[in-house]
């Protein structure tokens, strides 16, 4: 018997995945608007004029082939860093550790970069890239052990190594892998070797592409794969998953594992394309800034892309906005706060715009303190 030919989708599927889409993205669009205009309202407050404060913004992260450079550089660690806390966040797990997790895979990036002398280049990228996720692949499976075979909450145990992660890494920049070059006094490693620099790629920087080729990874495992179908499963009722016959503690400590190792390769990615070394204090935010990309691009690891440009425009021309127009440039720190706040807080923005929430909307940010 012949089987039957495939139909391709109605023109009434394509139109309610077209609704779903827009429903999707409204309330993160929302968030980023109120945000704004919050922030407009705090830059007029403050003396200055807030549509050439946004003005300056936007120049200086998207105004010139520099500017554009300078916003991918920050977008591309963002993007590792997100997909990593939504990877977590679809096994009902609340990876705060993501700063820990990319400061050592950052810092042992560094020192294969500079201890190893010689290689191909193809070599010592990939073997920096590959040292410095698995760095961060163990330190988030600290946590995910914990969590799997002892019931520690992931968000106290990671905020912990958090700072076990910044003390550890501030050791070893000026202790035993520090910059013993004449002169220098600050603590950081030495310079990476020119073969373990990532390069660009037809004038497009080798990370961004990494981070893009990632985050359709994810978005495959997700969505496409076995695992990733236990993934969601235990992260939306883990009691249901165990029922079914699904590990949820090799699940639990599978997606840590999976998350740290996003985590390290952003650091890793941050030390061998724009810093060029490990320093203290260089990659400081960007695990926490995260969180703000995660729930802003509603754990969807191709939403992230955007969401992670968006940030790092915003830190791209933050400079230029405070000289162009005199507004204090932690005033972006404070608009991404509000976006997390009201990305977070749905329930606020929904009420403006009088959208109800569907099933299934609502990001599950943690299993619960008892699971």
């Amino acid at each position: 018997m012949e089987r039957a030919a495939p139909q391709p989708p109605s023109r009434v599927d394509l139109l309610a995945y077209g609704r779903a889409v827009l429903r999707a993205a409204l309330i993160p669009a929302a968030a980023i608007v109120v945000a704004l205009s919050i922030g407009a309202v705090i830059i007029a407050i403050s003396g200055a004029n807030p549509l050439v404060a946004y003005g300056a913004l936007f120049e200086g992260g998207l105004g010139s082939g520099r500017a554009l450079s300078r916003t991918l550089e920050k977008a591309t660690p963002l993007i590792f860093g997100g997909l990593a806390v939504a990877l977590a966040f679809k096994c009902g797990l609340f990876n705060i550790g993501a700063q820990g997790q990319l400061l050592l895979g950052a810092i042992f990036a560094g020192y294969i970069g500079f201890a190893i002398q010689g290689l191909p280049a193809v070599v010592h990228i990939s073997l920096a890239l590959l040292i410095g996720a698995l760095m961060g692949a163990l330190w988030a499976a600290i946590a995910g052990a914990l969590k799997a075979f002892t019931g520690a909450h992931e968000v106290i145990t990671t905020i912990m190594l958090n700072f076990v992660a910044f003390n550890l890494t501030d050791w070893l920049a000026d202790g035993p892998w520090k910059d013993r070059s004449p002169g220098n006094i600050v603590a950081r490693t030495p310079t990476i070797a020119p073969e373990a620099r990532l390069p660009d790629i037809a004038g497009v920087p080798l990370g961004i592409i990494l981070a893009v080729l990632a985050a359709l990874a994810v978005w495959w495992l997700i969505w496409r794969t076995t695992i990733g179908f236990e993934l969601r499963t235990v992260g939306q009722n883990a009691s249901a998953a165990r029922y079914a016959g699904i590990s949820v503690r090799r699940m639990t400590l599978l997606a840590l594992i999976l998350s740290g190792f996003l985590a390290g390769i952003g650091g890793a990615v941050e030390t061998l394309g724009v810093v060029g070394r490990f320093q203290p204090g260089f990659n400081a935010g960007l695990g926490f800034n995260a969180i703000t990309i995660a729930l802003l691009a509603r754990t969807n690891p191709i939403a992230v892309i955007p969401a992670s440009l968006l940030i790092g425009v915003m830190q791209a021309g933050a400079s230029r906005m405070q000289f162009n127009s005199g507004a204090a440039s932690e005033i972006i720190d404070v608009i991404q706060a509000l976006i997390l706040f009201f990305v977070a807080a749905d329930s606020m923005i929904r009420w403006v715009l009088r959208v109800r929430a569907e099933e299934g909307e609502r990001v599950t940010l943690s299993s619960g303190w008892g699971s």
